[in-house]
């Protein structure tokens, strides 16, 4: 442990800078200018340098970036559909569920959407949520409530909750996209404002 520290002390910044200020000294020890008083002119200069030289900065945690999360959350995109594709459905609910993934598909793309969702945690967090909260919540939710529907029998059908939810799921993902095309949109507009400004300097 000692070791570690004592190489640690060397490796530092303090024991740099302080190190280049005590070479100094001793130039100037050289020089003849330190006279006598070498040894407290060389270790002032290094104490003087090492408390001027900037600080050890830790380095900080190294969490996953943008990019690693929504890797994840294209695995988890895959499990769900294996999932999905096992459950029974209504003809109209199938189909609100098939538009609703092939969106989700889009938005996961690994293209040039992904840069987009990389720069936009607001809309990251939100696609995260439908995969894995409110898709799998509203389907597993439609499968028990029509086990009870069909012991007894009565209410509102579970089918028209599930097609009601795909839909505002459906809603909230196509918001998601109609962001990401402004984005891009405000891009394109800032580079044409960028060019035209760039010719009128000339």
């Amino acid at each position: 442990m000692a070791t570690s520290r004592a190489v640690a002390y060397l490796e530092s910044r303090r024991n740099i800078a302080g190190s280049a200020c005590g070479l100094a000294g001793l130039a100037l020890t050289f020089t003849g200018a330190a006279g006598a008083y070498w040894p407290v002119v060389v270790a002032g200069l290094y104490g003087a340098g090492a408390l001027i030289a900037p600080p050890e900065r830790p380095a900080p945690p190294g969490f996953p970036g943008a990019s690693a999360r929504l890797e994840e959350v294209r695995g988890d995109f895959e499990e769900l559909r294996g999932y999905l594709a096992d459950v029974e459905l209504s003809v109209t609910a199938a189909a609100r569920l098939r538009e609703l993934t092939v969106l989700l598909e889009a938005l996961l793309d690994r293209g040039w959407r992904a840069e987009l969702l990389a720069h936009d945690p607001e809309g990251a967090h939100v696609l995260a949520r439908i995969v894995r909260r409110d898709l799998p919540e509203a389907v597993d939710s439609f499968v028990r409530a029509r086990w009870w529907t069909r012991m007894t029998p009565g209410g509102e059908a579970p089918e028209l909750h599930l097609e009601r939810q795909l839909g505002l799921l459906r809603g909230e993902a196509e918001r998601l996209a109609e962001g990401l095309r402004e984005a891009e949109a405000r891009r394109q507009a800032s580079h044409t404002r960028y060019l035209e400004d760039r010719d009128g300097a000339v």
